[in-house]
């Protein structure tokens, strides 16, 4: 019943994203920027179904697959190359997450089931164990493409030159980075989430999309919500008992000590920049070709 309607209503709003996100839309040109809102939806959505109706190759029609017998995301690799050579900086990005996602996706198919196909098989497994296992690409009809989007990343990932800002390029960086760590080296990203009383933290781009999207929405709100919230709570797996150590607070020293604007918050941001950029530096400690420290 509902089950069927919700999965019904998340099908056709993803083929919507996926040919709004196509270089034309109904005989128009479709803005580069509406293009990678189309692949941030289609990136949130995703993140509510199946992975194997995301990365697999053998999906039942009408459960996800988009009907072609593959998973959707499968389906749009072309589509995601092309836009990683785009040159709009937020359809690049758009479009290596959704490419995180679906590699993510792909990788759980072989390393969350066991050979008696139940779960947790091979959670310990490092890097170069989960690319022999079935959640691989190779072999596939599209390794090749695979290739090509992570030589891609790679570039995007260090690339230099007078075409951008330096804004832009350290931004492009940087997210590629993160991107990259998944695509190419099959690591888990890491998301921590600073709270007063300790710290979440986020291992899956299934989780780091749906964050920053409730995010975006909540803004400065979105800690004392996660907090209070049972829903969000629920998604992201957080114990609200440690989220809520800080219970005699009132609500006002919530706002003026949790938010994002208070002091406080502020202030770890600054201490968390600073030893993130301390650890760039010395994993990165060399010149780009037109002499700009990365």
């Amino acid at each position: 019943g509902d089950d069927v309607v919700v999965g019904t209503n998340t099908d056709a709003i993803l083929d919507l994203c996926e040919s709004v996100c196509a270089t034309k839309f109904r005989g128009e040109e479709v803005p580069p920027s509406l293009r990678a809102v189309a692949l941030d939806c289609w990136a949130l959505l995703g993140t509510t179904i199946h992975g194997a109706c995301i990365a697999g190759d053998d999906v039942v029609v009408g459960y996800g697959g988009g009907g072609s017998g593959r998973g959707r995301g499968v389906t749009i690799l072309p589509l995601l190359s092309d836009c990683l050579n785009h040159s709009n900086l937020d359809l690049r990005c758009a479009a290596g997450e959704c490419v995180a996602l679906i590699h993510e996706a792909r990788l759980e198919m072989g390393i969350d089931v066991d050979d008696n196909g139940c779960g947790n098989g091979g959670e310990n497994l490092n890097a170069s164990d989960r690319r022999f296992r079935r959640g691989s690409w190779d072999g596939s009809e599209w390794e090749v493409l695979m290739d090509e989007v992570k030589q891609r990343v790679s570039e995007l990932s260090v690339e230099s030159g007078h075409h951008m800002s330096k804004k832009a390029k350290k931004e492009q960086r940087a997210t590629f980075r993160e991107f990259m760590a998944t695509i190419v080296d099959d690591e888990a990203p890491n998301e921590i989430v600073i709270f007063r009383g300790g710290t979440l933290n986020l291992n899956t781009w299934r989780e780091i999309v749906q964050l920053n999207f409730v995010r975006h929405c909540l803004q400065s709100g979105f800690q004392i919500q996660l907090m209070t919230n049972h829903t969000l709570q629920l998604i992201f797996g957080a114990d609200p008992n440690t989220l809520n150590s800080n219970a005699t607070m009132s609500q006002l020293e919530k706002r003026l000590t949790l938010s994002k604007t208070s002091e406080a918050s502020k202030a770890a941001d600054r201490e968390m920049l600073k030893r993130r950029k301390s650890k760039r530096n010395k994993q990165n400690h060399f010149l780009t070709i037109d002499g700009e420290d990365i």
